[in-house]
């Protein structure tokens, strides 16, 4: 079954008429939000798994990747040497294997106080596309100086990407945070787990309420592990596929 590039629309139309499950993401070409160098935050463990998450990557159609492994100040104080350098490790064995997919590196930064710092020293921080960042706020409560933070990047000319929005349920009731987030001109980015149900009902609930607001600008796997690439696999939710089907992420543009 072939589909026309650069056609979202027609992708998700198809399938929500017959209520199917994805199989082909090329429309999308780039997943901008993945862990896929090995052993440095909680995704890829080794070399190999990361193997066999790109080629399922490349078997859905996707045809660039920009992997963006966790930097936060506790858990895991990354930096542009440490990812570059996976980065390298990951390129070599892609040749090796004759694995053709385009791969890049940034970084997924925890608005916190290290990364507060960062900025403060005026450190190097990994973009992708123009100056873009992804960002994550907490999973369990509004960080103090999430949008202070964010400002901060707009005025010294990043632009921020705020990662999977509808897994802060702290916003789920106070969507006007959200709306204030794109009013300073910050995009968002959902996760395709989270439309697969794959964290819960909740954070679906949120991801489909979010995707109805029109705030979503682009779509991520959030890619951890091989095993979520099964539920990537499977989105066949009515619902969601005729709002996906509205929608003109910005992916392809990246």
């Amino acid at each position: 079954m072939k589909f026309l590039t650069k056609n979202i629309p027609a992708l998700f139309s198809f399938f929500t008429k017959k209520n199917r499950a994805f199989t082909d993401f090329s429309s999308l070409h780039t997943d901008l939000h993945s862990h896929l160098i090995p052993g440095i935050d909680d995704g890829a463990k080794t070399l190999e798994d990361a193997l066999a998450m790109i080629e399922q990557l490349v078997n859905l159609g996707y045809k660039k990747i920009i992997t963006t492994p966790h930097i936060t100040g506790e858990y895991y104080p990354n930096n542009p040497e440490i990812i570059k350098s996976g980065l390298e490790k990951v390129k070599k064995a892609l040749k090796e294997k004759d694995m053709t997919i385009e791969i890049q590196a940034a970084a997924e930064y925890y608005l916190d106080d290290y990364f507060e710092k960062l900025l403060t020293e005026d450190a190097e921080l990994l973009t992708f596309s123009d100056q873009r960042i992804l960002v994550e706020y907490s999973m369990l409560s509004e960080p103090a100086n999430g949008y202070d933070l964010l400002f901060q990047l707009k005025t010294r000319g990043y632009q921020p990407i705020l990662a999977h929005p509808e897994r802060y349920l702290y916003f789920e009731k106070k969507m006007e945070k959200f709306e204030q987030i794109k009013a300073l001109g910050v995009d968002l980015q959902i996760n395709l787990l989270s439309l697969a149900g794959y964290y819960g009902k909740e954070q679906k609930r949120l991801g489909i309420k979010l995707l109805r607001s029109g705030m979503i600008d682009y779509l991520g796997t959030d890619l951890h592990r091989e095993s979520q690439l099964k539920s990537i696999n499977n989105i066949s939710d009515r619902e969601v596929n005729k709002l996906l089907g509205k929608i003109q992420f910005k992916n392809a543009d990246l």
